[in-house]
């Protein structure tokens, strides 16, 4: 394996890593609810962070415009 040459600006602008981001966040919120007052219940929190994981799976995919991807 090997980095690809403009991965800085890939971690900044890519889609898919927005998302992963956002699912590790709701995770973590998942985690700490029960201390935050629990005001969601405990399902929906590891669904939006599953939906966030699909997102990111397919927009690993999808060319996005913001910037040209070599390897």
């Amino acid at each position: 394996m090997k980095f690809i040459t403009d991965w800085r600006q890939v971690l900044g602008k890519a889609w898919s890593v927005r998302l992963m981001l956002l699912a590790a966040f709701l995770s973590g919120v998942e985690v700490v609810s029960p201390w935050l007052g629990g005001f969601l219940e405990p399902g929906h929190l590891a669904l939006f962070s599953a939906l966030a994981t699909s997102g990111a799976f397919v927009a690993r995919f999808l060319a996005q415009k913001d910037f040209d991807h070599e390897t």
